[in-house]
């Protein structure tokens, strides 16, 4: 199960300089939105994932996959191939790091942060850092399958 809420970042305010921090590079791309259904790269793993719908907590389940088949499958998806540097930076007082992800390509300049949970009521008990900015979690407009589907000077309308 995965539960995450998911922030826009200005990378203006960042208390930090994010390439201070691990980071991979991640490309992705969506054979389907309604179920969810997701080709990735990230390194050397390649993955086939399944996500049920919800905002807060969704069911994933993941299948890896070799280079030949993933590459088959990204040239079939439907939309805009996301791309994206994911860096863990650690949060004070929690478990967990938060996921910045800084878009590249269609989507540069968009930046989001993700924290994922191990239930929900820790996911509701959260108080995100001062740099976090507009919550999106419950929108779903910021997912990555919906940005797949939308046109990249989209999401700049709703940050400015």
């Amino acid at each position: 199960m995965e539960i995450e809420r998911k922030y826009l970042i200005d990378v203006r305010t960042l208390p930090f300089s994010p390439d201070s921090f691990p980071f991979h590079e991640i490309e992705q791309g969506y054979l389907s939105v309604h179920p969810v259904v997701r080709v990735r790269h990230s390194g050397n793993h390649y993955l086939l994932t399944l996500k049920s719908e919800g905002r807060l907590q969704r069911k994933e389940t993941q299948f890896s996959l070799n280079r030949e088949a993933y590459e088959h499958l990204l040239r079939k998806s439907d939309g805009i191939i996301i791309r994206k540097r994911r860096y863990r930076i650690p949060l004070p007082g929690q478990s967990l790091p938060a996921a910045l992800d800084l878009y590249s390509g269609e989507y540069t300049g968009l930046a989001v942060a993700e924290v994922g949970f191990s239930s929900e009521k820790e996911a509701m008990a959260f108080q995100p850092p001062a740099w976090f900015g507009k919550e999106v979690t419950f929108t779903g407009e910021y997912r990555n399958d919906q940005l797949s589907r939308r046109h990249p000077s989209d999401w700049k309308k709703h940050t400015a």
